[in-house]
């Protein structure tokens, strides 16, 4: 790893924008002589995400230029430097499967690849489940053309199949395409032709070649991102010119950056190219900030929990550093093969429906209320019970104050009562609190299983780290958890909420290339290696220097995909400079299979079989301690609601978060409330403010 010093150039106002289904947060640095923070929140608009976007725009204006301020009139965004934007416009229209009509051209023999897959199936243990595969069949096209595993061409692809091909697909209304050839990862020089003769005439840039989107090994994987990444080119490329024309409209003459799902942030242009890259993006903001937050404080390990609307994502952070996953599966059967920060997700967010099985046992999720009709306690028709309906009814989440600061109506107590009697406490017949009892109690179990899968079952102790959960309804399960999972530490950050807008702000530029090698340890060629890795440099450097943003520093990691002979799963191991040897990489190799594995082997030969290179435009970070409260008194008790515990009524007071000065200490029962989130600190848990702001939770005395 090697880094690169920069002179570091500080931006008058960045603004991370988070749109969630309910809500889009906004975080609003505005970096003069005296920085200081705000945070917004304003109604999303789904299926208009733009608007919901400018909405916050709008808001930042008003919070920058207060009433009776003297500024010219140039346009809302004109004060804005930067943006910086988590966006669930990819993600959800692959959920939804509302993407582009897209075609595909492949080598003949392989137009099935896409449906065949791994041979899985969407039960592993069951014969039920289908799979709908993205691109239909009938266009899924096929072409004469074939290279071989060495990179030697077989069959020269042959151009007119290509072009009437092409013409076909497009005679058929799609939108977009991809050219996928097999092997074309060892020589992609039939697939470029392929595409110089399609970009002939097709009507838009919605090309994509697999090599360019993957040029790595392994047909499916390949196959699969670069058929996503085409289908999403045309909803999430016409999402980002419509924003970037309404932001023009509006004088914002700044940088637009999108958050990657590997946590960077990369140009709207290359998110424009390559949208399979942003899948995930507003939840891998969230861990940034998260990872920063919980560094700062002292805390260099620390799960995570995002506890949205619909969902319950955990991700898990070790030494600062969080843990990053080559392939996911955005659902059953659509592979994106690109790095991804690891989060896990299960069907536990406030607006998850409790329900009766057949057999009588109580289940949470994984349908959702969502954000419409949302919970019953909405009023917006769901007769259901949700989550948010049994911590209303129990006092958790005050009705007439419901989160967002006024972005909702109050909230309905009879109508949570309703759906709980009916969704659950008759047909078990409990008593309706304890039935609502038992949705959070169920709930909180399957979200500290959840815990224990990125923890316990990873070889992590989860008494050595911190749990930070965030989110709208994140803080109202921390001491559940904590007590669940035997966490030792709560760590609540200023502003649950928008965590995921503070990720982006955060977020640095980050641009990741991959070339598969596959040779035998001892036949690889180190000058040829070095020579690629100063390629994949050149080319990851050139999508730092388009983005016209001067860094503090850039630093490059290097890492092989090797494996013994005869393996099928590879290990990730990172390369030095003074590793450039065939003994180097051996002990690279054994170093990282020994740390995974506990042991090494001595018979197989050793494989490298991809070169993974990652470059990052590190950008200026501002000092957390500006989100620390100025105050230095202790606020006064607002009121006392009642909130029932463990099957009884208890008298809790009530407090303003933001108002507790730093060192102040917060004794449990208490229920602590901001505008983007409330705090339940159950009895036997206390909390202390610490001086960036966060409350960190324990149980007994405080921490120190």
């Amino acid at each position: 790893m090697s880094s690169t010093p920069k002179p570091a150039v500080k931006s008058n106002v960045i603004v991370g924008v988070d749109v969630g289904g309910t809500f889009t947060d906004l975080f609003v640095l505005d970096w003069g002589d005296h920085p200081q923070a705000h945070i917004i929140k304003v109604p999303s608009t789904r299926g208009q995400e733009a608007q919901g976007f400018m909405r916050g725009v709008k808001a930042v204006h008003d919070a920058l230029h207060p009433k009776g301020e003297h500024e010219q009139p140039r346009g809302l965004a004109a004060s804005i430097t930067t943006l910086v934007h988590g966006t669930t416009v990819a993600t959800n229209a692959l959920l939804e499967r509302k993407v582009a009509k897209t075609g595909l051209i492949t080598t003949r023999g392989f137009r099935d690849v896409l449906e065949m897959r791994r041979r899985d199936r969407a039960q592993t243990w069951g014969l039920k489940g289908s799979f709908v595969p993205i691109i239909p069949r009938d266009l899924r096209l096929e072409v004469d053309e074939r290279v071989l595993a060495s990179g030697e061409i077989h069959t020269e692809v042959n151009i007119e199949q290509v072009r009437t091909q092409a013409q076909h697909l497009l005679a058929q209304g799609c939108e977009a395409i991809c050219v996928f050839f097999i092997n074309a990862y060892a020589n992609p020089l039939n697939e470029l032709r392929a595409k110089a003769c399609i970009e002939e005439f097709w009507p838009n840039a919605h090309v994509s070649v697999a090599t360019q989107v993957l040029p790595e090994i392994r047909e499916f994987e390949r196959c699969s991102t670069a058929s996503l990444n085409a289908a999403l080119q045309p909803v999430v490329g016409g999402y980002l010119s419509s924003l970037e024309s309404a932001l023009g409209q509006e004088g914002f003459l700044g940088e637009l950056l999108i958050v990657q799902s590997n946590g960077g942030v990369m140009s709207a242009s290359t998110a424009g190219e390559f949208p399979v890259r942003t899948a995930l993006s507003g939840p891998a903001a969230g861990v940034i900030a998260c990872a920063e937050i919980a560094k700062v404080a002292g805390f260099p390990n620390v799960i995570t929990g995002d506890m949205g609307g619909t969902s319950f994502d955990v991700s898990l952070v070790a030494q600062g550093q969080a843990a990053l996953a080559s392939q996911t599966a955005i659902e059953f059967g659509l592979v994106v093969r690109s790095p991804m920060i690891q989060i896990e997700t299960i069907g536990a967010g406030g607006g998850s429906i409790a329900w009766v099985d057949t057999s009588g046992m109580l289940q949470i999720g994984p349908e959702s209320a969502g954000s419409n009709p949302g919970p019953a306690c909405y009023g917006r028709g769901n007769k259901r019970a949700t989550v948010t309906d049994a911590n209303v009814l129990l006092g958790r989440i005050a009705a007439h104050r419901p989160l967002g600061g006024g972005g909702l109506k109050p909230l309905s107590v009879e109508l949570a009562r309703e759906a709980v009697e009916s969704s659950v406490a008759t047909p078990l017949g409990l008593d309706v609190y304890r039935a609502a009892e038992a949705i959070l109690t169920l709930a909180n179990a399957k979200m500290a299983g959840t815990i224990r899968l990125v923890s316990i079952e990873r070889g992590h102790d989860p008494r050595l780290f911190a749990y930070m959960p965030f989110g709208g309804g994140g803080a109202l399960h921390v001491c559940a958890l904590m007590r669940e999972v035997g966490v030792s530490v709560g760590l609540i950050p200023r502003y649950p909420g928008v965590t995921s807008a503070l990720g982006c702000v955060l977020s640095d530029m980050k641009h990741d290339a991959v070339q598969t090698l596959n040779k035998g340890l001892a036949d690889l060629d180190i000058a040829d290696l070095q020579e690629k890795v100063a390629r994949l440099r050149q080319l990851c450097q050139a999508r730092l220097d388009a983005s016209g943003i001067v860094f503090t520093r850039i630093v490059e990691t290097v890492v092989l995909d090797m494996l013994y002979q005869g393996q099928t799963h590879t290990v990730a191991v990172p390369i030095e400079a003074d590793d450039y040897s065939h003994e180097g990489l051996l002990k690279a190799f054994e170093r990282t299979y020994h740390a995974q594995f506990g042991r090494t082997l001595s018979g197989p030969a050793v494989r490298v079989l991809n070169l993974r290179y990652s470059r990052v435009g590190e950008r200026a970070k501002f000092d957390l301690s500006i989100l620390a409260p100025q105050s230095k008194v202790v606020p006064e008790v607002l009121g006392h609601e009642r909130i029932f515990h463990q099957g009884e009524w208890l008298s809790v007071p009530r407090s303003a978060r933001l108002d507790w000065p730093v060192g102040s200490k917060v004794v449990g029962p208490a229920m602590l409330e901001q505008a983007d989130t409330t705090i339940w600190l159950e009895p036997g848990f206390q909390a202390r403010v610490d001086e960036w702001g966060n409350l960190l939770l324990s149980r007994g005395e405080t921490p120190a």
